[in-house]
This record gives C-alpha cells, structure tokens and sequence, in this order.
C-alpha cells in the first residue's frame, strides 16, 4: 500500500494541517511516512500545499511529482495539481470554491461543496477535515479511532477543544 498525495490551497484554509492530519493517521496505523510543506513568503492568503506520503515499503524521496491522491482547495491549486496527477489518481475537489469541471477522465474525481458544509454545520474553517474524511471513506485509509488519536497527536494544545468540532468534520466528508 502507498499514497503519494498533495493537499494544495490557500494559506489559512489548513492545508498543512490536513497533511500533517494525514501523516499521523499513517504513522499511527504503522506505516512509513513523509510530510514537506510548501507556502509561499505571505503564507496566509498565499498559495500553499504539502506532499504526503503514507507507505509499507521505506520513503526513499518526500516530492511527490505524480500524486495518486490530490485534495484541490481552490481553483489555482486544482489548475496547477490536475495535470500532474497519475492516471488512475483520486481527485477531491471543494466545489465551493472550484467551479470548473474536471479536465481529466483518467482519474477519479469526487466534487464536495466542503467549505460551504463547514459552514452549514457551524464548522467554518475545516473545509480542510471534510476533505480528509472524504479521503478517509473512499480509502479506508485508517479507522474512526486512529483518526481521533491523529488528530489528538496534531491538534495543538491550546486548541484541544477543536477535537471534536475536527472529528464531527472527518465524520461528515467520510460520510458524503
């Protein structure tokens, strides 16, 4: 088993935090793993997307040219991302703020309105764990207690009162 992912958006929509998310939830469920963050200069409101990789076998490299799974959060990232993806890649894709169809047939490609369900749901600001939870249910990437136990390890503590709002998030994208 290995995915070589990209979570890619704006700063400030929690895309290193997804990764990291993600990197844990590998970590946890034994396998080898690799986080590299990527943001421009102003971080906040400037583009920003990190390289996952959750694998059995050793990482030998953490880039990830040819993501096999790519979670797009705005239309510059999913214009930059699609194209580089690997035939057969799973796509996730926020429509509330990507509009465009996919370019791509040979991938498969998943539309979620996952910022404008943050919001409907009193979550605003983590379009970025519903994506995840979508990725978590069409994967079964890891278990709803390994997702817990990641988000403990990556939530930092002067916010741990965001588990639950985190894990009600994981829950409504694995569930979509």
């Amino acid at each position: 088993m290995e995915y070589n992912m990209v979570v890619a958006g704006f700063g400030g929509q929690g895309v290193l935090f997804a990764g990291k998310f993600l990197t844990y939830v590998g970590m946890l469920g034994g396998r080898n793993v690799s986080w590299l963050p990527s943001y421009g200069p102003e971080m906040r409101g400037g583009t920003a997307n990190c390289s996952v990789i959750i694998s059995d076998r050793p990482v030998g490299s953490p880039i990830v040219l040819k993501p096999d799974v790519l979670i797009a959060m705005n239309l510059p990232s999913y214009d930059k991302f699609e194209p580089l993806a690997a035939p057969g890649a799973l796509v996730l894709v926020d429509t509330s703020r990507i509009t465009r169809e996919a370019a791509r047939g040979d991938v498969t490609t998943f539309m979620l309105p996952a910022a404008r369900m943050a919001e409907e749901n009193g979550l605003n600001g983590l379009a970025n764990m519903i994506l995840a939870g979508m990725l978590i249910g069409k994967t079964g990437l890891c278990t709803d207690e390994e997702a817990r136990q990641a988000l403990i390890k990556t939530i930092p503590p002067r916010k741990a009162e965001l588990l639950e709002k985190n894990m009600t998030a994981i829950m409504l994208g694995k569930n979509a």
